[in-house]
Order: C-alpha cells, then structure tokens, then sequence
C-alpha cells in the first residue's frame, strides 16, 4: 500500500533550483533511503514531506490524495512524522517528560499532568520497541545518541504516525550505536510504518533499505529496487560514479624523472 508518492516534485528559491524532477514512493512496511552528499536536496526533501515548505511543481499525494502541505501540524494530522538530526529535546527533563513533549495528558478538575500515565506509557511503549532503558525519570540527556535516536522513534510510533521520516539518525554515532538505531528502524518497518531514511551512507541504506533514490544537485541520479543493485553499486553511485574515476585518474602521480617505472 502507497502512503506518499511524490511524481517530478520541483522547489525553487527564487532562482535558485533546490529539486528538479524528484519522484519517489513510500509504501507501508518498507524503507525507502533517499542518499546523497551535501548540497543534494536532501534537506529541502525532508522539508516538502514534513509540511515546512511547500512544492512548486509536480504533484505530492498521501493515501492517494494530492494534496500540498501547509504545515507541519498537518502533516503529523495526516500521519507524517519527521525526526530530525538535531533531537528536538529538552536534555534536563526526564526522559518520560520528553516522550510526552507538547502532548501531555492531564486529569481531575484542576488539569494536573497524569505523571504516573506518561511513566507507565513511556516504559511500555519503549519497551514494545525493544527499548529497554534503566530508568525512564533520568534525564535524556544523560542517554547516548543512540538512545535518544530511539526514543523520538518510539514517540513516532506511539502518537499514531503512518510515515516516518528519519533525517541522519546516524550520522554522528558509531558502529554499534548505528546498528542500534537501525535495529528500531527496522522495527518501525515491521509495526507497518513506511519509513524514509535520509542518510549519506550507502552501508546503512543497504542493510535496511527496500528503495533506494540518490540526489545529486537537486536531481534524481537513480532509483533502484533493492533486488535491481548491489550495494557496491550503490556505493559508487553515491561517490560519483564516472566523476570519481576521472578524478582518480586526475590524481595519478605522474612519474617523474629518473623514478622507476613498473
């Protein structure tokens, strides 16, 4: 089932092209990677999907619907949930504060925050995640990147998202730490969520990805089933394929004279 399609989707700013011709599909229970280096139109991407900015050619559909999204607020109202690199988090409020974050539940005649529903909640719903963390009172910020990577996905999930979009969730972690948050990436697919993963990292893509879109410039260099590339394919794709054998060809030391030639 399609939850977003995007067909020759264009932004620009001013005169200044940020997408070109950009398509791509987000089905329930696959990930899609969309991978490219700075500068691709990655961010401008991630901003169209979450209802930052609008498009301004080609057509933008949720559950078959065109539509053109004026705000975040509507796209998390139509399922779409974006995690940004940059956690949006409060780092001295206790981790169940966090989870709860401008959603909080109240009760009794005074409205008074419901603490022991969103501790419960939040350990539950972790936890239904194969998140089990050793204390949901400590602060968020005491958690590793990783971690907190987790958490914002496991909130996602809780407040009824369709569509996640994950924007470099691990770009500043290490080998295991991304394999942690990979693992719950995974697990977001396999509740049924159709994932968009943003990453420049082809390895990453390749362990998790069904799709795979590559911008280059603001344009789509490819798209590829995974059953259709390679993952060194994909890597050389993503380094530049031609451009990086030109370069290196470039970057041939040139004998000089009197050095020894094999």
């Amino acid at each position: 089932m399609t939850l977003v399609r995007l067909t020759d989707v264009s932004k620009h700013y001013g005169s200044v092209r940020a997408l070109e011709g950009v398509s791509l599909e987000v089905n329930a229970g696959e990930i899609t990677c969309v991978l490219g280096d700075n500068g691709a139109g990655k961010s401008t991407l991630i901003k169209i999907i979450a209802g930052l900015h609008p498009h301004d050619g080609g057509s933008l559909r949720i559950d078959g619907e065109e539509t053109t999204l004026g705000s975040p607020r509507e796209a998390l109202d139509r399922g779409i949930a974006t995690v940004y690199q940059d956690l949006a988090v409060v780092p001295l409020m206790p981790v169940w504060r966090n989870f709860f974050l401008g959603s909080e539940p109240r009760k009794g005649v005074f409205k008074r925050l419901d603490v022991d529903f969103m501790r419960r909640t939040t350990r539950s719903e972790l936890l239904r995640m194969g998140i089990d963390l050793r204390d949901v009172d400590q602060p968020i910020g005491t958690l590793s990147g990783g971690e907190r990577q987790c958490v914002a996905i496991a909130r996602a999930v809780h407040f009824g998202a369709k569509v996640l979009v994950l924007d470099e969730p691990t770009a500043a972690l290490g080998v295991k730490q991304s394999g942690v948050v990979l693992s719950y990436v995974a697990a977001a697919r396999d509740q049924g969520l159709g994932v968009v993963l943003i990453t420049h990292n082809p390895h990453h893509a390749y362990l998790v990805g069904d799709r795979f879109v590559l911008l280059r410039r603001g344009t789509m260099a490819a798209s590829h089933d995974r059953d259709s590339v390679t993952l060194d394919e994909l890597t050389r794709q993503m380094a530049g394929g031609s451009d990086l054998e030109a370069l290196s060809h470039e970057l041939r030391r040139t004998p000089g004279p009197g050095t020894p030639r094999d």
